[in-house]
């Protein structure tokens, strides 16, 4: 047996080409207690909506971690069991069937809601990183002697990779810390996962996300992207803002709907003050709570627009929320006005 070091090892490595960038570890964001509970006990296609006591703290700016912004982000993503756990393509097997009591069987569907709401899961949303521009040392009795540049990683398992050292000398004989994109590559060589490639498939470039984006493929795209990239990488930030756009230009937002990124759409979205296609879709689909949730999102996340103060002195809550919306900040005022009475509408004909 070799004797264990207490100094981190550090591995050698030439490059001869460009690094590009690489790998992403599918960060999380833990959920709001509270609705966890009340998801197990409500229906799954349902959703219920408390007005009352929502909001970031007084001088506060709102951030996609904060509880009550996870809160309403989960309540609008909704838990569609059916989508959730739809048919994939894997081997096929010999189906099981099992024979239940009705105590057995409601055990049955709190244990698939519980795991659905573990795979409704928000990967974070993350300012892009800072580029990496340190000048270790200038050692020109070294330049020409060799034609490669050579790495030195630290491969040390105790150290987490965002402090992994990594550094490259260069051919003119510079000593500098690695780029990100050369820390993504050197840290999927030596500690590979599973699902990432050490040059990023021609999927993500933009010539080719129209073509995805043609075949519906949106979700497809934001997972291969969880597992390519770096939550706070330029790649990761640009392909989802890209995938964003087109949901709101097409009006796709169902595409998402009860999956692990409609949230972060919801909050991109909030933050450019692009709600309006996204208010029409949920009011014509019968989610008016969700619509609620989606103003006073927009509310906490710009508190000093018009629409959020006229709120706050007149104490609305419900429908009266989207009204002020869309007298004062709604871009498609019109449109929305006729969502509203045709759900009216067809509120008071259920009723008769």
């Amino acid at each position: 047996a070799l004797p264990i070091s207490p100094f981190p090892t550090f591995a050698l490595f030439p490059l001869r080409v460009s690094v590009l960038s690489s790998a992403m570890a599918a960060c999380r964001v833990v959920r709001c207690a509270r609705w966890w509970s009340a998801a197990v006990r409500r229906p799954p296609d349902r959703r219920t909506l408390c007005t009352a006591g929502i909001g970031c703290s007084e001088g506060r700016t709102c951030s996609f971690s904060d509880p009550e912004v996870q809160s309403l982000l989960f309540r609008m993503t909704g838990l569609n069991l059916e989508k959730v756990f739809r048919p994939v393509q894997q081997e096929l097997k010999e189906p099981e069937y099992k024979l239940m009591t009705d105590e057995q069987l409601l055990k049955a569907k709190e244990k698939a809601t519980l795991e659905a709401v573990e795979r409704l899961k928000m990967p974070p949303v993350l300012s892009e990183r800072q580029p990496i521009e340190d000048v270790l040392a200038e050692d020109q009795i070294l330049e020409g002697m060799e034609t490669a540049k050579y790495v030195f990683t630290d491969i040390s398992y105790s150290t987490p990779h965002r402090e992994r050292f990594i550094v490259v000398r260069e051919p003119s004989g510079r000593l500098r810390k690695a780029t990100w994109e050369e820390r993504d590559r050197m840290i999927q060589i030596y500690f590979p996962r599973e699902g990432r490639r050490l040059t990023p498939p021609p999927i993500f470039k933009d010539e080719n996300l129209p073509v995805v984006f043609r075949l519906d493929r949106h979700e497809h795209l934001l997972n291969l992207t969880l597992t390519q990239f770096e939550p706070d990488s330029a790649d990761y930030i640009r392909v989802h803002q890209r995938t964003y756009e087109d949901i709101e230009k097409h009006g796709k937002y169902d595409l998402l709907r009860s999956t692990r990124h409609f949230g972060g759409m919801v909050w991109y979205l909030t933050t450019k003050k692009m709600i309006d296609g996204l208010l029409i879709d949920m009011i014509q689909r019968d989610l008016l709570e969700d619509a609620v949730s989606l103003i006073h999102l927009y509310h906490m996340l710009h508190p000093g627009t018009q629409s959020a103060n006229e709120a706050k002195e007149q104490d609305a809550q419900g429908v009266d929320l989207i009204k002020i919306f869309v007298k004062t900040e709604a871009q498609k005022a019109g449109y929305i006005e006729l969502a509203l009475q045709a759900h009216h509408e067809a509120l008071s004909q259920s009723a008769s």
